[in-house]
């Protein structure tokens, strides 16, 4: 976890209350909340599973908070920059940072240039959506399905390629080498499409990837998903077994998209987004939408359900980060 100093945002708010400066009573900017357009920050361009999942939800959210939901495309430093300008934004539910898992309980364990601490910095609204990562082989490796892919794995060495170090595929990668295999070699991309292409191409036996993101190549026979990294079989993808059903239940690897505010946001007005994104979520249609791309609904009953869940998820991947040394790339 990040050492950082405090926020800039958090001084300024204690020196403004040092010196008496008029800040607007909660009660007032709750009540009004909210009575002009909210912003989503994303750290990615627009296209991927992020940013998807933002643009699907918007015009519901929109509709139920009664003013527009402006998405804000912030890339750089696999999302880290976007959640630090979030973080030192003010924290009036105004400004709103979408992200996946890597920047927010990944990032802070594997890279070194995190300037914010994720439990520290934010409030967490709820999770939104989730993919699992997929084990997925392209037609030249010999293995026909998860079990027989493992035993390869038991006898010689097997490539398996991600998007990149130091992120969640990376570190699933990991838990597989210690559980399985010190057989099984980590092959990095820069990015999934890469990684993907050359599987298909036989230059990796596999990919470790979000289902989000090779859905369609494994909808259409160019990659076979044999096995999902989720406690549970994925609707999506119902032939495909978990880990935990081929013998290797510490094999849990999902992506989960979470919408989060600047710490000291008032809760009356966490509570109001906390029942739009819920709401907006669970819908028919976006559940609908959502399985078109490879995403799931994923809630929380409560903003703090949330923000307990996110500290599980940072003490979870810390540890694997911790007994692997898995590093980014920076």
């Amino acid at each position: 976890m990040s050492n950082c100093a405090l926020p800039r945002r958090s001084l300024l708010r204690a020196t403004g209350a040092a010196t008496g400066l008029a800040l607007p009573a909660v009660g007032t900017v709750a009540q009004d909340y909210p009575n002009r357009p909210v912003r989503i920050v994303i750290g990615y361009p627009p296209g991927g599973s992020n940013d998807v999942t933002a643009r699907i939800l918007q015009p519901r959210v929109a509709e139920l908070l009664g003013q527009p939901l402006v998405i804000e495309n912030r890339p750089g430093a696999n999302a880290t920059l976007a959640a630090e300008h979030v973080a030192r934004s003010t924290p009036d539910g105004y400004t709103l940072y979408l992200a996946s898992s890597s920047p927010l309980v990944i990032a802070p364990h594997t890279s070194a240039h995190v300037n914010y601490d994720t439990a520290r910095d934010f409030a967490t609204i709820t999770t939104v959506a989730a993919t699992p990562s997929v084990l997925a082989i392209g037609p030249a490796t010999r293995a026909r399905n998860l079990q027989e892919f493992l035993a390869q794995a038991r006898r010689e060495q097997v490539n398996i390629a991600s998007s990149g170090s130091g992120g969640l595929a990376h570190l699933a990668i990991e838990i597989l080498r210690r559980e399985v295999s010190q057989n099984i070699a980590h092959v990095p991309y820069r990015g999934g499409g890469p990684a993907a292409t050359d599987t298909m191409a036989g230059n990796v036996h596999g990919v470790i990837v979000d289902l989000a993101a090779v859905f369609g190549l494994i909808r259409d026979g160019k990659l076979r998903g044999i096995g999902v990294m989720s406690e549970q079989r994925s609707a999506l993808l119902p032939d495909a077994p978990t880990f935990t059903e081929a013998g290797v239940p510490s094999v849990v690897a999902v992506n989960w998209i979470a919408v989060l505010a600047p710490r000291g946001t008032p809760q009356p007005v966490l509570a109001r987004l906390h029942g739009a994104l819920t709401q907006a979520a669970t819908a028919p249609e976006i559940r609908e939408r959502f399985a078109a791309v490879g995403l799931e609904p994923m809630t929380h009953p409560s903003p703090d359900a949330a923000h307990a869940f996110i500290r599980s998820e940072l003490e979870r991947w810390g540890s694997v980060a911790r007994a692997s040394g898995a590093r980014a790339e920076n």
